[in-house]
């Protein structure tokens, strides 16, 4: 790669970091302008433009490194469970690391899932489905290794992260006792859910049997 091109890379690479630095709890995306941006990245505004053509721009490829950030640490998590065989403990202490080490990207995502722009929700959407996607497969695999299937792993999986999305805004901004309350009860939670869809599928495969029966 030429010096020129890694110059422009590291000025992109700026001007994303300058935008995530000036979100917290009480500011949001939407407030930010253009100019403060470039100014944080140390660029004359007029120089943004060689690397984004509007500050929404900016503001999805935050998205897009958000999703592909978490997709990456949860299939690290996979070797992990693999390891101490405790798949959603293993899940829940890997999805909050995530959230302490890139909180503002996480507020960016919870913020905008529901904002007013449509090509945010569209994109954050779209990482949420990736992201359930890749857990139901994950869940249907080691239900069916362990013989104890799921009624429907899709929902399952979109149950849980909602849920996981949920409590994940709660722990954003808590203490560290409090992020730890909130995980124990998080992994409770999540095996509630777990279980019942597997009683649900026990049922069926029991009521499937009485009706061939008769």
């Amino acid at each position: 790669m030429s010096s020129r091109a890694e110059q422009k890379l590291k000025t992109r690479r700026a001007l994303m970091d300058a935008a995530l630095a000036q979100l917290s709890e009480e500011r949001g995306f939407g407030s930010l302008s253009l100019r403060e941006v470039a100014r944080e990245a140390g660029i004359a505004p007029t120089s943004f433009y060689r690397h984004f053509s509007e500050l929404d721009e900016l503001g999805l490829a935050l998205v897009d490194e958000g999703g592909v950030a978490l997709r990456q640490l949860m299939r690290q998590a996979r070797k992990r469970i693999a390891r101490n065989g405790s798949a959603i403990s293993t899940s829940v202490d890997t999805f909050m690391e995530y959230l302490v080490n890139n909180a503002n990207l996480f507020r960016l995502m919870l913020r905008e899932r529901t904002g007013v722009s449509k090509p945010f929700r569209t994109a954050i959407k779209a990482e949420i489905d990736h992201f359930v996607t890749e857990l139901a497969d994950d869940l249907r695999r080691i239900t069916e290794e362990q013989n104890q299937p799921l009624s429907d792993a899709r929902l399952v999986a979109e149950a849980m992260v909602t849920l996981v999305f949920n409590q994940g805004a709660e722990a954003l901004d808590a203490s560290p006792k409090d992020r730890e309350t909130l995980k124990e009860k998080l992994k409770l939670e999540l095996r509630m859910i777990l279980l019942g869809s597997q009683t649900l599928a026990k049922l069926a495969k029991v009521e499937g049997r009485h009706s061939d029966a008769t």
